[in-house]
């Protein structure tokens, strides 16, 4: 041990050099990971968190209305536009 390094020093060089090596481990690792679900993705088996999307949307909805309710919606209708 060199005359002029303290051991905070020595006991601070070695903390961050294994705080290093510990994030390269961790980010080789999420990579990976995220390599492999890249490819599943690919794939066609998809995430399996996410639900499977539907082709084709809905139905579509109709009601038929009377005269009197077309009568109270055209009010309606101009009541909350303004008059316009």
């Amino acid at each position: 041990m060199p005359e002029h390094v303290s051991v905070y020093q020595l006991l601070g060089m070695t903390l961050l050099v294994l705080v290093a090596v510990a994030w390269v481990i961790g980010l080789a690792v999420m990579l990976r990971r995220s390599r492999h679900e890249a490819a599943l993705w690919r794939s066609g088996h998809g995430l399996p968190a996410l639900p499977h999307q539907r082709q084709t949307g809905p139905g579509r909805e109709s009601v038929e209305l009377t005269p009197a309710e077309e009568d109270a919606f055209a009010g309606l209708v101009r009541q909350l536009g303004g008059g316009r």
